[in-house]
């Protein structure tokens, strides 16, 4: 009885190892951009690597190539911004991502409100090139740019690679920082709960990519 039992236990064994060796290709491809001290520190990734799952956007403008979120405008630009919309919804979080733009301006969307189509309404971390890196901006809102963090802030330290962007939420405090440099840390009256987004900017052909998008919902 105890060699069946042992025998039993042994297989069993056997089977998990292979069950687990068959699903690590799905969770490395999930888990990648989230370090071990992320995760221990609760933040879960947005971007599987694979797909957009979890996200809705024009297709014919949104793609994952190589592990990366590509939003493209190439060969046809734009009259209107389009997003690339998160399904689920956010209050108080810390956001972390990278990101790389060529010729044109982005932002990453959040506590924003989804209008029709893929249209957004809110909070922005902008994103464009030699000008508004970091900048606090509200998409459709009156005024638009709430607060600048590029002038003497973002501009001396964005590169024209991957550069790294933090966004933290709570209350009506908003901070973000660009490659660990703080370039708005204020109070404002705005919403407190919304979609994330990623911008394709109307105008000139214009590409972004997004990677490592994870994020830590505060209690």
């Amino acid at each position: 009885m105890r060699f069946a039992r042992r025998v039993g236990t042994q297989a069993t064994r056997i089977v998990a190892v292979l069950a687990a060796a068959s699903f690590l290709p799905w969770l490395s491809a999930i888990d990648a951009s989230v370090t071990a001290e992320e995760a221990s520190a609760g933040f879960e990734s947005l971007f599987n690597g694979r797909d957009l799952a979890g996200w809705d956007g024009d297709p014919r403008l949104w793609s994952v190539q190589d592990g990366v979120i590509v939003g493209s405008t190439e060969p046809s630009p734009l009259r209107q911004n389009s997003f690339l919309i998160s399904r689920r919804s956010f209050s108080d979080f810390v956001l972390r991502f990278e990101v790389r733009l060529r010729n044109g301006n982005s932002g990453m969307q959040f506590r924003s409100k989804r209008l029709e189509g893929w249209v957004v309404q809110g909070y922005q971390a902008d994103l464009a090139e030699g000008k508004g890196w970091g900048n606090l901006h509200g998409e459709g809102l009156a005024g638009g740019l709430i607060l600048d963090g590029w002038q003497d802030r973002a501009e001396h330290i964005v590169g024209p690679g991957w550069n790294t962007v933090e966004v933290l939420c709570r209350g009506h405090r908003i901070r973000i920082e660009v490659n660990g440099v703080v370039t708005n840390d204020v109070l404002d009256p705005g919403a407190l709960q919304g979609v994330l987004a990623m911008q394709l900017h109307r105008g000139e052909p214009m590409r972004v990519e997004y990677r490592r998008i994870r994020i830590r919902p505060l209690l």
